[in-house]
């Protein structure tokens, strides 16, 4: 696909139909992979050797952990366009973005602290981890604020753009987190593809949630994206004919 034809799908009309056509296949393809995953990880991978069953937390921990920081580089790379380009659509993709990031980030914390209580012996500390990823859910929070409060549109998708683009900074804080600094969270288990700190059994199920989550969540930013742009666009002629 050339730059052409990437380029015309900042058009709001093509942009729209584009995605009305993707998100079925998302939602239900990341719907169906989360549900096999769920069963693979809840029913069939063995118990820990040192954690017993109370380790099955992971298979939505970690997923919504990883989408949490996925969707903020999504929404902050969508910021960044729609500033350089003034795109209407970026924003509208950016702005969508927000809420469900705040929800996956608001599910990593908590299923996280559900976890650290037994492994630990207390929900939470602060820890760089954890205060890393509990500023991402602020930032998450102060954008949506931003939009909310701000009531021309052209300012507030300034505002809230420069407020995620700044809080791209803290992206490599989490993840580097638990090799900079001495942390109770455990360090990465998946990431090293040469040797995982995972046996296959459990693995293949914490794989399939993950990819399960991102293209579920490809799907929601399209209904959610697709809804803003017709918000957005409500005077224009196509989206009377639409």
């Amino acid at each position: 696909m050339n730059l052409k034809k990437i380029y015309k799908y900042g058009s709001p009309p093509n942009f729209y139909r584009f995605v009305m056509k993707l998100e079925p296949w998302c939602l239900c393809l990341g719907l169906l992979m989360i549900a096999i995953g769920s069963i693979g990880g809840l029913f069939v991978a063995p118990k820990d050797y040192q954690m017993g069953d109370a380790f099955r937390i992971i298979y939505f921990h970690v997923p919504s952990a990883y989408l949490s920081m996925s969707a903020y580089a999504a929404m902050g790379i969508s910021s960044i366009i729609g500033i350089v380009w003034r795109s209407n659509v970026a924003f509208a993709v950016a702005k969508s973005i927000a809420p469900f990031g705040a929800l996956m980030t608001a599910v990593a914390l908590i299923t996280g602290m559900l976890w650290g209580k037994p492994m630990w012996g207390t929900a939470w500390v602060w820890d760089a981890r954890l205060t890393s990823e509990f500023i991402l859910l602020l930032l998450y929070l102060g954008y949506i604020a931003l939009h909310a409060t701000i009531k021309e549109q052209k300012r507030a998708d300034r505002a809230a753009s420069l407020l995620a683009i700044l809080g791209i900074v803290n992206l490599p804080i989490i993840h580097y987190s638990v090799v900079w600094w001495n942390t109770l969270h455990q360090a990465s288990t998946i990431s090293k593809l040469d040797s995982p700190s995972i046996v296959g059994e459990m693995l293949w199920p914490l794989l399939l949630m993950i990819i399960g989550y991102m293209i579920f969540f490809v799907g929601v930013i399209c209904r959610g994206g697709s809804a803003e742009v017709l918000m957005r666009e409500k005077r224009s002629n196509w989206v009377k004919e639409v």
